[in-house]
């Protein structure tokens, strides 16, 4: 790699090694610095998977209705999504360790309140509250992993939090159904008190990051939650509600025009249009895009699928389900060891084959599929998307300076928050055109989202300048 290259971001050449602080931590400060990372990503990833398990169980003891009760977990997800960058563009100005605290101790009590809800509104602010908390942590993961990792090893930075991730995915529900089956719901958000409290003795050995001094701007951060929170909600509400969907997406994209403009005007603006104009990065976050939501849509669509079509029973489709994040926790390793060897566009180009190929699988076999070849589907699914998600995750964030990594890592999870909102909006348009055939079109249209991806990465694979690993 040459020792220089020309960064958009400002008008000079820059060397991404040199200039912009340490390159990582020393061993020693890192493992800590991990494992504190690591259990804030465990929290978010636990809270949101158990809680939705148990929403049956707090319909009926609250008495909520089933169309009030799923506005609990869609709460807590439109409150990540509306303020993923803002608090990112937060991070820059007041350092990553204070935010990372407030998320935390914000996380922690809201918790607690949520355990103790005695109504629907108590425990509906108390998961928004919870959002803003995991939104606080989420927006940091990117950076932290950017700060925590000398520039070499952040494929295996990127491929254990993957890992993490996928274990706690593959763990949460069957925790959830045992903490319900031995105790209240209640309990399945006390789980995770401990945990935030073993986060926030760790939070000293968090690297810091470099702060930005300049005014922070409240209109933008108004227009970005107005953006991504009515682009969400108006996707969700188009089958049903169709007059207050089209409304909801008319105002975002008037929202959107304005964010943008104002946006180009400055040097470091809340939603980071000048980090996407590094080519490496705005291929990065549009092929992550539609990688969720392949994922999503297909995830949603599956459980139908396999009652439907297959006849499957619920023991099955959890055995069944659980093969796809199997199948990341075994492919983020030996992505990670070939990420910087072979060209992130390569690397991802097989991931979405692959994906594509476990999802036709699925259809091909139809209603006959043994156990065995719906396995191995899944497993196939899961191995593919696990080897995309690291090379492009790293492509993301080692071809951003050191000094806007806390803006890219709430890009990040803002790209994979809007790409699985788009995903689910996928299903439930099929499944509103045609009720019978819902569950096939869904996985056709995760198909469908796997093949955009794919493109993407082969006209990314025709641009070496979209490789930060080969400049």
């Amino acid at each position: 790699m040459p020792s220089e290259k020309y960064s958009p971001l400002e008008d000079e050449v820059i060397n991404p090694a040199s200039c912009e602080g340490p390159d990582g931590l020393p061993l020693r400060e890192r493992i800590p610095a991990v494992i504190t990372l690591l259990l804030a990503i465990a929290i978010s990833v636990l809270d949101a998977a158990m809680s939705n398990v148990a929403l049956p169980v707090i319909a009926e003891e609250l008495n909520i209705n089933a169309s009030r009760v799923v506005w609990i977990p869609i709460a807590y997800s439109l409150t990540i999504v509306m303020t993923l960058l803002p608090l990112s563009a937060v991070a820059e100005r007041i350092g990553l360790r204070r935010l990372f605290v407030t998320g935390t101790v914000i996380f922690l009590v809201a918790s607690c309140s949520a355990a103790f809800s005695q109504s629907f509104a108590m425990l509906l602010m108390s998961r928004i509250m919870q959002g803003l908390g995991a939104s606080m942590l989420m927006c940091l993961f990117g950076s932290l992993v950017r700060m925590i990792y000398p520039l070499k090893k952040l494929a295996v930075g990127i491929s254990l939090n993957v890992v993490v991730v996928s274990t706690a995915a593959v763990l949460a529900p069957s925790i959830g159904a045992f903490v319900l089956d031995v105790a209240s719901w209640r309990w399945i958000f006390f789980i995770t008190v401990p945990i935030c409290a073993l986060t926030w003795l760790g939070v000293r050995y968090l690297p810091e990051s470099p702060r930005v001094s300049r005014e922070f701007d409240w209109l933008a951060c108004l227009l970005s939650a107005a953006v991504f929170g009515l682009a969400i909600l108006g996707l969700d509400l188009l089958t049903s509600h169709p007059m207050w969907s089209l409304g909801c997406l008319v105002v975002a994209a008037f929202s959107a025009r304005i964010l943008l403009a104002r946006s180009l005007q400055q040097e470091a603006p809340v939603v980071p249009v000048d980090i996407l104009r590094i080519t490496s990065v705005g291929y990065a976050v549009l092929a992550s895009l539609f990688a969720f939501a392949t994922q999503m849509s297909a995830m949603v669509s599956l459980p139908f699928y396999f009652v439907q079509v297959i006849e499957a029973s619920y023991a099955d489709i959890g055995l069944y389900m659980g093969m796809w994040p199997l199948g990341v926790v075994v492919m983020a390793p030996l992505s990670a060891y070939l990420s910087g060897r072979v060209t992130v566009a390569v690397l991802c180009i097989v991931g979405m084959v692959v994906t594509a190929i476990g999802l036709s699988s699925l259809l091909w076999w139809g209603a006959g599929a043994t156990d065995w070849q719906i396995m191995v589907s899944m497993m196939l699914c899961g191995v593919g998307f696990g080897f995309f998600q690291t090379p492009n995750n790293k492509a993301m964030l080692a071809g951003v300076p050191r000094r806007r990594s806390g803006v890219a890592g709430g890009l990040q999870a803002t790209t994979r928050v809007f790409g699985q909102s788009f995903g689910t909006a996928l299903v439930a348009l099929v499944f509103g055109a045609s009720p019978e055939q819902g569950a096939v079109w869904g996985i056709g249209a995760a198909v469908i989202c796997a093949l955009v991806a794919l493109g993407i990465n082969v006209v990314r694979q025709r641009n070496p300048e979209t490789d930060p690993d080969f400049l």
